[in-house]
């Protein structure tokens, strides 16, 4: 889609031809695009509509119910926010006192949504023309620019989000060195503005961020999603892990610098979720409950008692065994295990490969844990735990 295009689906015609699209839903692609034609539809209109359709399709879980309302391209819905982290985000930043805010790399505008939603002025800068006039369109309450966040005033707010451009080419950037804005001037941002939230991702080298900030990880039902550091004011801990779990968030802080006591293999092992890993909460998640690690430097937190937390998943140990192909595969034989979930904490073993390896065959399920102690690779049979609620 180009400008073009986007100003043609704001037309008559083109919401029409939206509606169209939306009623094709399912319908094979060149299936859909014939039929719109034989409606009258140009065909590049009937593209960009087709276009949208789909991409809204993909848009529920960023821009909630308003998916099937908004203007979306492909490389700006890959970073979009979701709907419920911009808007926990946003009811942070009200509740720190933001009243002015910059999103400098507003994208599709799913955090100015949010921020606007909370009463905060809103502004937003894009580089990409097509981006900032969907982000315009999807915000209507924010005022949004095109052009180089570099360039935009900071005197006007007091505060600011941003969220660097981490694709290039349409290719994803991995360095932040590479990122748009440039790394050096995003991590002078808070010097300016003392109240700044940085979006970045999950694998950010921790050592490259501002000094004093809070680092938060956040996680939507067991996928680790973004990375951000706070800024100023808005830090209040070291490391902060927060879980949303069926839309509701909890959130565990810590230093990220404990060090979790180690001992042998427990009744109960627990993989703690992806953001309390990343966070370097394990050894704060293992002393809420009384756990510990087999092995200093593998995040499976175990315990003499069931652990039901939002922050992991827990299992019942069922068998300890030192890895053995020969001994696993007569183990999972004797117990009749069809169906094996596998996984892994400092194995280098290839999960697709030993599922092939262990021939299984029966009726009954079960989980098998890769790991290792200091000295012994180890496969943990286990069984799975309800989770909360």
């Amino acid at each position: 889609m180009d400008l073009d295009q986007l100003a043609q689906l704001r037309t008559p015609d083109g919401v029409a031809a939206l509606d169209l699209a939306a009623e094709l839903t399912g319908t094979d692609e060149l299936a859909a695009a014939s039929a719109l034609r034989a409606r009258g539809v140009p065909p590049g209109l009937a593209a960009a509509a087709l276009t949208q359709v789909s991409l809204r399709r993909r848009a529920s879980a960023k821009f909630g119910a308003d998916a099937g309302r908004v203007f979306l391209t492909r490389a700006g819905l890959e970073q979009a926010t979701r709907e419920i982290v911009a808007t926990r985000r946003a009811a942070r930043l009200r509740a720190a006192g933001a009243t002015a805010l910059a999103d400098l790399g507003c994208g599709l505008g799913a955090d100015l949504r949010a921020v606007a939603a909370t009463g905060i002025r809103a502004y937003g800068v894009d580089a990409d023309p097509l981006t900032a006039a969907c982000a315009a369109l999807n915000a209507p309450e924010a005022t949004v620019a095109c052009g180089d966040a570099r360039d935009f005033d900071l005197s006007q707010v007091d505060a600011v989000f941003c969220d660097p451009a981490r694709r290039s080419g349409g290719r994803r950037v991995f360095r932040p060195e590479d990122y748009s804005p440039p790394w050096d001037w995003v991590v002078s941002l808070p010097q300016r503005v003392p109240r700044t939230v940085l979006k970045l991702a999950p694998g950010i080298d921790q050592a490259l961020l501002p000094p004093g900030c809070e680092l938060e990880l956040v996680s939507v039902d067991g996928d680790v999603v973004e990375a951000a550091a706070w800024c100023g004011p808005l830090a209040s801990s070291p490391r902060r892990a927060t879980v949303f779990r069926d839309g509701v968030p909890h959130e565990l802080t810590g230093s990220g610098e404990q060090t979790a006591p180690v001992a042998p293999p427990g009744r109960y092992v627990t993989d703690p979720d992806g953001a309390v890993v990343r966070a370097h909460l394990v050894a704060e998640f293992a002393a809420a409950h009384g756990g510990w690690l087999a092995d200093p430097n593998i995040a499976y937190v175990w315990s003499d008692a069931p652990i039901v937390s939002p922050f992991g998943r827990c299992f019942a140990v069922d068998e300890v065994l030192p890895f053995s192909l020969k001994r696993l595969r007569a183990t999972l034989r004797d117990r009749q295990v069809g169906r094996l979930e596998i996984l892994k904490r400092g194995s280098a073993l290839d999960v697709e490969q030993l599922r092939r390896d262990l021939r299984l065959s029966g009726p009954h399920p079960a989980s098998l844990l890769l790991t290792r102690t200091a000295t012994t690779p180890l496969a943990i049979l286990a069984t799975p735990l309800p989770p909360p609620g």
